[in-house]
């Protein structure tokens, strides 16, 4: 399975502005600029979108990690924190609130570990990145 999305930018870093549309079209160039990224401006941006994409993944991931071991959630609802610092990503926080019926403690704690360690979110950290760049 290969999923894509495209980037469009056009000016500056700072007085530009561009658009994202994803291959579902659940973003259809929406809007991003530098006042969405690093002020306070409409629009969406990277560290947004990682956080999203994270926080989706780990909650998917537990579900199946819960259903393997005979627990159904009632619901998982988790928010991510990115924290990026000087160009940087420093820390994917996530912030779980579930609802398991019948499953314990240490049960839920290993089901929640085996989620951010293994959803393909989390492994993506630590993968390599290539590009293929064309200049026209």
């Amino acid at each position: 399975m290969v999923r894509n999305a495209t980037a469009v930018w056009n000016g500056s870093g700072k007085e530009g502005n561009g658009h994202l549309t994803t291959q579902s079209t659940t973003l259809n160039q929406t809007q991003y600029s530098f006042n969405s990224r690093f002020a306070e401006g409409v629009g969406t941006n990277p560290e947004e979108l990682v956080a999203a994409a994270h926080a989706g993944c780990f909650t998917m991931k537990l579900s199946f990690v819960l259903g393997a071991t005979g627990f159904t959630p009632t619901t998982l609802e988790t928010k991510c924190e990115i924290t990026f610092v000087d160009g940087v990503i420093t820390k994917s926080h996530l912030i779980l609130k579930a609802v398991v019926p019948g499953i314990d403690a240490a049960k839920f704690e290993e089901s929640v570990a085996d989620a951010k360690a293994n959803c393909p979110i989390s492994k993506l950290y630590n993968t390599e990145i290539t590009t293929e760049a064309v200049l026209s």
